[in-house]
């Protein structure tokens, strides 16, 4: 879970080959409208998520032996609508200063989502609550690193019971 450009694909997708679990980009379950939406510079309000929040849901419920999917899950109540679908979900929130960011989303190319629209997603951003099975993870080391550091984390929730 993050913002955009805080690097939840490309570590996703890492972590999904080291944990031998599929890996499933969020974003390629928008319906077209909000990618439109967003396209245009306009900011997707909760009407716009819901739906798109049960796809991410559904599909982490359809892999019972377990999933990485990359989505924002910015506001408590998202990550509930996730977790309505599948209850033991564990959230990896990758973050880092807006500043870095903003650079990584100008460097990007082909992505739908506008850098203009950072700041209303750190806005809506809720962090972790401390009942949230979840973790922090901060994005200014490198990709490799960052992975490491996540597996590891998964490995151990997984050893001690903890991922359901």
């Amino acid at each position: 879970m993050g913002v955009s450009g805080s690097g939840k694909s490309t570590i996703g997708a890492l972590l999904g080959a080291r944990l031998d679990l599929p890996y499933y980009d969020g974003d390629d379950l928008h319906p077209q409208a909000n990618i439109d939406k967003m396209s245009a510079g306009r900011a997707l309000d909760d009407d716009d998520r819901w739906p798109w929040l049960e796809h991410i849901g559904q599909w982490l419920a359809d892999h019972p032996a377990g999933g990485v999917i990359g989505c924002s899950a910015l506001k408590r109540s998202y990550r509930d609508a996730i977790r309505r679908h599948c209850p033991q979900t564990v959230f990896v929130h990758v973050h880092g200063s807006p500043e870095l960011l903003r650079t990584r989303m100008k460097d990007r190319d082909g992505h739908f989502m506008p850098p203009s629209l950072l700041e209303s997603q750190l806005a809506t951003l809720e962090p972790l609550g401390d009942d949230e099975a979840g973790r922090l993870f901060d994005i200014t080391g490198t990709v490799p690193a960052i992975t490491d550091e996540v597996t590891t984390w998964i490995r151990q929730l997984d050893a001690a019971g903890q991922l359901g």
